[in-house]
């Protein structure tokens, strides 16, 4: 059951936290300090932990007077986090992933995933019957969520990547058939993040049709260059903002469980 606010603020510990590489523009930070104000949780702080490797994470945990109730977790650390975890919950262990940590009473850290959770609430309501493959631009800790995802609503998929391998296409290979099949194409890169927003994933723009769906889990711009050759094109497109607020709203679902 969550927690009402007058029982949070019963509750000793109020430290959050994001961990993550080069994350000064993050969401998650202004999210919750703006949610904390909302809620009249004065003594509550969210802080963003930048660290240049995954190894520096036991130095935050432990080397804080405060205690912690839960951390976000962010690129490129999705997956590499999980060995410093005492216990992973069984989607997050599925999909090799991990985006929110909950530090228990007795100080045991539990790996969830959310990014299910906000993409499938996202997405699910823009699929119409011909969207049943997509293709998956990237191949790092957030991608294998969204896979996760479209297993669970039958949306057969193809990862693409820079790097060629049996489970993946490569872009120079993406031609009008491909795209004629797969109609369904969602960014899980973070080509076209402010401030690069010139850029887009390399595919075959010209042949994107009003059949398509184009998802970027880019929130910063609203409309990266991705978006804008879809919407240019008559397809659906949508950004990441909404897909990040359901995450967080679930992860604080998690932290006060």
């Amino acid at each position: 059951m969550v927690q009402t606010a007058k029982n949070i603020l019963m509750d000793s510990r109020f430290k959050f936290g994001l961990i993550g590489k080069n994350i000064s523009y993050s969401f998650s930070k202004k999210y919750f300090t703006d949610k904390f104000q909302k809620l009249g949780l004065n003594t509550y702080k969210y802080n963003n932990y930048d660290i240049p490797e995954i190894e520096e994470f036991p130095f935050i945990i432990y080397q804080q007077e405060e205690k912690f109730q839960g951390f976000s977790v962010t690129i490129p650390y999705k997956q590499s986090i999980i060995k410093y975890l005492d216990e992973v919950e069984e989607d997050a262990q599925k999909i090799g992933a991990v985006n929110t940590i909950k530090i228990t009473d007795d100080n045991r850290l539990i790996g969830y995933n959310t990014d299910v959770y906000g993409f499938e609430k996202s997405i699910e309501p823009l699929l119409q019957k011909h969207h049943n493959k997509a293709l998956i631009l990237g191949t790092g800790g957030v991608s294998k969520a969204i896979a996760y995802v479209l297993e669970k609503l039958k949306i057969n998929f193809k990862f693409v990547s820079r790097n060629i391998s049996e489970n993946s296409l490569g872009y120079p290979i993406l031609d009008q058939n491909i795209l004629n099949e797969y109609t369904v194409i969602i960014n899980c890169t973070p080509v076209g993040t402010y401030p690069d927003i010139d850029n887009s994933p390399n595919i075959p723009y010209e042949f994107i049709t009003d059949k398509h769906l184009l998802f970027d889990l880019i929130y910063n711009p609203s409309e990266t260059k991705f978006l804008q050759e879809g919407r240019k094109r008559g397809a659906i497109i949508k950004n990441g903002h909404e897909m990040l607020e359901l995450q967080a709203e679930k992860s604080w679902e998690i932290w006060n469980s």
